[in-house]
């Protein structure tokens, strides 16, 4: 008999208790973790960025009730517990060094990437930890409801021993511009999510090996623009990562083919699906079905949901340090598992400008 479809594509909202402060007024703020945080009834008490016009224009929006001139005097204002940031990579430490010293701020939601490099990211851990604060990171694909249910049907063993997984993306993300200056532009920023959600999916990676072209459509100088990363994991499996922001040609009349698609293969089973985020603002859920010899008879089953990434699993990543700060645990999220994250990232760069196999144990980890 094929098992009953009772999977939880979204995170239920366990937590909705403590004030919000944001910083940024940009897209991912203004249209996505606030859509999500209105849709969730969460507390939002203030926000500021870099233009109090802009910032004032998005409490409009939202209905936020506070507008500072500055993140950093929003910070030493206080009125909320939880800190939010959605602000440049180079320009948050500082930002989460400010809050760390404040004492009404308890918790602290941090942009992927943590920081520009692993070292960075190391010491603003150790100095979270040193404060008594939760600092968690926001690597919310692991939000995804396909993702979600992919982990459910693992840990229930559907697929039985995992053997093989790939995320091909073809799609092209609008590059800020602060990341012109970078040096780093696809593994640091969008490779991220798909290393990170691999290493949430099948523990920790033994080594990586990255090869990467520049992208024939950034026009600022860049390294890694399309990237191919293949993965061995201590469980055994091996994973393909592939970001190919090209993606073909734009021009006006011409049929591309955009999408993110992903496959995970298992000694039970298949599980397949694709990604919505390609088709915002207009939106699509994104997708997933199954094969089991365990538990669905060898059928393929498709569960469906109407919910996106962009933005309903945004409310998933802020409850989850809701739920970490009214309970007292860590967040599930937390920035001490994305130190392994941060390190892949180094590896990978490594595996790139020494041409060869990168093992994580030559970070520690």
């Amino acid at each position: 008999m094929a098992e009953p479809i009772d999977f939880t594509p979204d995170a239920p909202i366990r937590c909705r208790d403590f004030r919000i402060g944001c910083i940024g007024a940009g897209f991912i703020m203004a249209d996505i973790h606030l859509a999500a945080y209105h849709e969730a009834r969460f507390a939002v008490a203030a926000i500021a960025s870099r233009s109090r016009d802009k910032a004032a224009g998005v409490a409009e929006r939202w209905n936020i009730p506070v507008v500072h001139d500055t993140p950093e005097a929003l910070i030493d204002a206080g009125g909320f517990e939880i800190l939010d940031i959605a602000y440049p990579p180079h320009q948050q430490p500082a930002l989460i060094r400010q809050a760390l010293a404040q004492p009404g701020i308890r918790a602290i939601l941090a942009q992927k990437p943590l920081a520009l490099d692993l070292a960075t990211a190391e010491a603003l851990v150790a100095e979270a930890k040193a404060a008594g604060k939760i600092l968690s990171v926001n690597q919310n694909m692991r939000f995804d409801q396909s993702m979600r249910v992919l982990k459910q049907v693992l840990d229930r063993g559907a697929l039985g021993t995992p053997v093989m997984a790939s995320i091909d993306m073809r799609a092209i993300p609008h590059w800020q511009p602060f990341l012109r200056d970078y040096g780093r532009l696809t593994l640091l920023n969008m490779s991220i999510h798909h290393l990170d959600v691999l290493r949430h999916l099948f523990g920790e990676v033994e080594a990586i090996s990255t090869t990467v072209r520049p992208d024939p459509r950034t026009e600022f100088a860049h390294q890694d623009g399309i990237c191919i990363s293949t993965l061995t994991f201590r469980s055994g499996v091996i994973a393909l990562s592939l970001e190919d922001v090209w993606a073909g040609p734009r021009a006006k009349g011409y049929e591309g083919d955009i999408y993110i698609k992903w496959r995970v293969e298992g000694t039970a089973g298949i599980a397949q699906g694709s990604i919505g985020w390609p088709d915002y603002p207009n939106g699509s859920p994104s997708t997933f079905r199954y094969s089991s010899q365990v538990t669905t008879d060898g059928k393929w089953v498709e569960p469906t949901w109407t919910t996106r990434w962009f933005p309903q699993a945004f409310a998933g990543v802020m409850e989850q340090l809701q739920y970490a700060l009214a309970t007292d645990t860590h967040p599930a999220l937390s920035a001490e598992d994305n130190l392994a994250t941060m390190a892949l990232i180094e590896a990978a760069y490594r595996s790139v400008s020494d041409q060869r196999t990168v093992k994580l144990s030559e970070f520690g980890y």
